[in-house]
């Protein structure tokens, strides 16, 4: 158990930081400082309060991310509540089921999403609240809450009749093996379960970033991406608001030129980021340049293309504000062509690797000491890593975990928990890899997308797939098993198409060649048997994970 406690870490935080800028919503321009924050979590202390909620209870959460969303959510857990966040894309079944599963009792929601809310299956819920201002959007019995609400000012300062202050920012001691987080998965498997985090969890994921100095005090976060989501909420928000940064929300991914703008006009420190976005830049904005024209030959002058790499390097940390020290990429894996390319550039990043059940940090190392392919080492002291596999080192097994930040198993679903989490703490990460003697952590793929070939040997789908996105016309692909054959299921790149005056009708011939291209490069038992194209995108996960089971 971590000595730290993440309740008491806040509270320090925002008396000594109680004039900083804490929270800004970029497109509404409002900015909450430390003490303006603070005194919205005193005010809804006072109406948690009233509401008669005790130590425990589960307060439900979703919206767009923004100031309010973040007072929210830690208003809860500074007063001993559970915090249950939603995404913004969950189905509509989905979010009245996690109400209703997680016997949530209040509800705080974007105005927008009071439209897909089952008002007649509230059966626990005693009140809703909008996040545009906190007013009280239903209330199960009479007005009590809405009347309490419309004047919580005036009972703001009966209950701090001399002033809010510094010293009146005052949590309860809320131990670290308490249950602070119910974070519902959005997985591949299309199961949604509930992930119950102890404040442990979250203190030991915050501490861990702190070490490394992602954040400091007064340093600049632009937030883009779901808070919902264990990756954005840990490092994008619980993480900068412990030591003082100042983070602008920018409500959801928004296109890319806006997110330029906005960081341009942010000017974040850390970018923290998914491998789609970076793809996209690198694949769309990069590399065509250097394909074609002079700077085709010029990259092949080893004096000059080293200038070319510089300016490009220079131009990315550009587009990211350009006072950014590193990237940190998570979520998904990264393509192995566009990882290439930054290594060889000497970009400043690194891919960790996580997962919600762990709040959700397993392996991180900082951009300058990154290893290639791999998504950093074990996160020591605080977690531990084992390889199921007679060779660790060059034979994939299942990863495992086991420590601090690990969760407490799932909510009211014992099987699935025993499934996952050995009784002497190690968890089933479901992802297979090998590591190194050191922890890094070398991913090949899910275990359950491995697939079994002719003669047993094992077959990563995400390696072909991994392939097949560096090639002509494809945005993205699926390799799946169509009665013991392989087949790659592929979304045609159409923007590329254009670019290049490929007629569309062209495509099924042009991916003819990708496949010869695909299996000149694997394995015999490797090799696709056929392309099929794919109309749409893949409908992935909140972390941008295909969800494979869709397409089996």
């Amino acid at each position: 158990m971590m000595q730290e406690n993440l309740i008491r870490m806040y509270q320090q935080s925002f008396r000594d930081n109680a004039e900083l800028p804490a929270l800004s919503d970029y497109f509404k321009q409002e900015t909450f400082s430390y003490m303006e924050m603070a005194q919205e979590i005193a005010k809804l202390h006072l109406l948690f309060e009233t509401c008669g909620i005790e130590r425990g209870d589960k307060i439900a959460l979703i919206g767009r991310n923004n100031p309010r969303w973040v007072i929210a959510y830690i208003a809860t857990i500074t007063y001993g509540a559970v915090i249950v966040p939603m995404l913004q894309d969950f189905p509509a079944n989905d979010v009245n089921h996690i109400i209703q599963h997680s016997e949530s009792k209040l509800l705080f929601l974007g105005d927008n999403f009071w439209d897909i809310i089952h008002e007649d299956e509230l059966e626990r819920i005693q009140a809703a609240f909008s996040l545009t201002d906190f007013h009280c959007l239903y209330e199960q019995q009479g007005d009590r809450i809405t009347r309490f609400q419309e004047q919580i000012d005036t009972h703001f300062r009966t209950r701090y009749p001399e002033g809010f202050t510094k010293e009146e920012i005052r949590y309860p001691e809320i131990t670290n093996d308490t249950l602070c987080l119910l974070n519902y998965t959005s997985g591949t498997t299309g199961f949604s379960k509930g992930v119950m985090l102890p404040v442990n969890s979250l203190t030991a994921n915050v501490v861990f970033v702190g070490q490394h100095h992602i954040h400091a005090r007064g340093s600049r976060v632009l937030s883009f991406l779901p808070l919902a989501h264990a990756y954005g909420c840990a490092i994008d928000m619980l993480a900068p608001l412990a030591v003082g940064a100042h983070i602008t929300l920018l409500g959801k991914m928004p296109a890319p030129k806006i997110l330029l703008e906005a960081m341009a006009s942010v000017r974040p420190n850390v970018v923290v980021t998914v491998p789609l976005l970076i793809e996209k830049i690198v694949r769309k904005q990069v590399f065509p340049k250097l394909s074609s024209g002079v700077a085709k030959l010029a990259v092949k002058i080893p004096v000059v293309n080293s200038k070319i790499y510089a300016d490009i390097r220079e131009k990315l940390i550009q587009a990211f504000g350009g006072e950014m020290s590193h990237v940190i990429i998570g979520g998904a894996p990264l393509n192995a062509e566009v990882e290439d390319f930054l290594v060889k550039i000497k970009f400043p990043f690194c891919v960790g690797y996580g997962m919600t059940e762990c709040g959700p940090l397993i392996s991180y190392t900082d951009y300058w000491e990154f290893i290639p392919r791999s998504c950093g080492k074990v996160l020591a002291p605080y977690m531990e890593l084992k390889i199921d596999s007679p060779d660790p080192y060059n034979i994939p097994g299942e990863i495992l975990t086991r420590g601090e930040n690990v969760m407490m198993g799932y909510y009211k679903n014992e099987k699935a928990t025993a499934d996952i989490l050995e009784p002497d703490g190690w968890l089933h990460t479901g992802d297979m890899g090998t590591t190194d003697e050191i922890g890094t952590i070398f991913i090949r793929g899910r275990c359950k997308s491995m697939l079994l070939g002719s003669n047993g040997q094992n077959i990563y789908p995400e390696e072909l797939e991994a392939r097949l996105n560096n090639m002509r016309c494809i945005m993205e692909s699926l390799v799946v098993d169509r009665n013991g054959k392989l087949v790659a299921l592929v979304v045609p790149d159409y923007e590329e198409a254009d670019r290049l005056g490929v007629d569309h009708a062209q495509l099924q011939e042009i991916m003819k060649e990708n496949l010869q291209e695909l299996n000149t490069q694997v394995a015999a038992y490797e090799r696709v048997a056929d392309i099929v194209l794919y109309p749409t995108e893949f409908e992935k996960t909140a972390k941008r994970s295909i969800k494979r089971y869709l397409y089996q």
